[in-house]
């Protein structure tokens, strides 16, 4: 079998681990501190702030840049829960706005429609490592005077005109889940060039307090700990080198697909940056791939088979409809990329599509 995913670690990250361990000094600590320099300097960002994983960093940055109960962010409905979740949690509310259907990113000429007096916040996802028109949603909020927070989780190093992902809005996030382009096991982390908002941040993810056992707000533990902090260290390291072969990979499987009958390849516009932490084609026929593959032994995803909109626990928003999004969930899969797939590996997922 050719798994989706794997996580890339070696012994650098063992070493780190160890160090750890036999410092005796696993909570958050001065790792953590070093890994939150190292990773907002990789972002361009003044600040960062590590959290326990990637929704609490969305929980975290709505709650540092102010977004409250009956306050509306604007997102997409394509995309996983948590970036939903994470704006209910809050006490706001979501308005979705479709994507655009070969970006699968939210489309930002469908956005002002959507603006009303309370909203907020605009809070574009980078979805499988391309990243959203962020020029466009930018303009629409500084016109507006709306937060922008980037849902970058899928899109560590991924840019547009060289300028990274995590560096655009008031905040950003990133998950660290091990399927990610770079794991801490678990965790996440929120960057920021507002001094405020990271000043809350801190203060949210670690009880409220800012001195030991006094506390200025109601916080919670989001900590990320010493031990995720020495493995993110050393997975920032080799970020670079990882983020190369996926673009590699992709390529070799876009040459090798672009004239298969009924299948969409990934999308890069002019100026971006993917960083492929899916490749995700998209097919009517996806059901009889799916026996292909399964077949072939060769591993995918479908990221994601129902919008948040259809999910249970947005009922309210089921009488409405976002049809791109509804068509591209029915049509989208994800192959391997990984920066690990040797060539022989590459040749055998595209022999499936023979």
């Amino acid at each position: 079998m050719i798994p989706i995913s794997k996580p890339q670690l070696g012994r650098e990250e063992e070493k780190a681990v160890l160090e750890v361990l036999r410092s005796g000094n696993l909570a958050q600590g001065e790792k953590v501190a070093e890994f939150e320099e190292a990773f907002a300097r990789y972002c361009e960002a003044k600040y960062a702030v590590a959290t326990d994983n990637g929704t609490t960093a969305l929980l975290v940055a709505a709650i540092a840049a102010g977004i409250k109960e009956d306050d509306e962010v604007i997102t997409t409905p394509f995309t996983f829960i948590a970036t939903g979740n994470a704006i209910l949690f809050v006490g706001a509310k979501p308005v979705f706005v479709d994507i655009d259907p070969e970006t699968f990113n939210i489309d930002p000429t469908k956005i002002e429609a959507a603006i009303t007096k309370k909203t907020k916040a605009i809070l574009p996802v980078h979805l499988y490592g391309l990243m959203a028109d962020m020029e466009a949603i930018n303009k629409i909020a500084k016109k507006h005077s709306l937060l922008v927070i980037e849902d970058a989780a899928q899109a560590h190093g991924a840019s547009i005109s060289g300028k990274k992902a995590g560096s655009w809005g008031q905040a950003a996030t990133f998950s660290f889940y091990p399927t990610k382009n770079m794991t801490t096991g678990e965790g996440g982390m929120v960057t920021t060039n507002d001094e405020t908002i990271a000043k809350k941040a801190r203060l949210f993810r670690n009880q409220g307090m800012e001195r030991r056992y006094y506390h200025d707000i109601i916080g919670y533990n989001f900590r990320m700990t010493n031990i995720g902090a020495a493995i993110g260290l050393e997975q920032l390291k080799k970020l670079e080198s990882f983020t190369q072969k996926r673009i590699e990979n992709a390529r070799f499987l876009s040459e090798r697909l672009a004239k298969v009958k009924d299948v969409q390849v990934p999308v890069v516009p002019e100026g971006y940056r993917h960083v492929f932490h899916q490749f995700t084609i998209r097919t009517k026929k996806r059901e009889e791939l799916v026996e292909r593959l399964d077949r072939e032994q060769v591993g995918y995803g479908i990221y994601y088979p129902l919008p948040i909109h259809k999910q249970i626990p947005y009922k309210s928003f089921s009488g409405h409809s976002f049809a791109v999004s509804e068509s591209a969930a029915q049509e989208v899969i994800s192959l391997p990329v990984r920066p690990d797939l040797s060539e022989k590996d590459l040749e055998r997922i595209a022999r499936v599509f023979q």
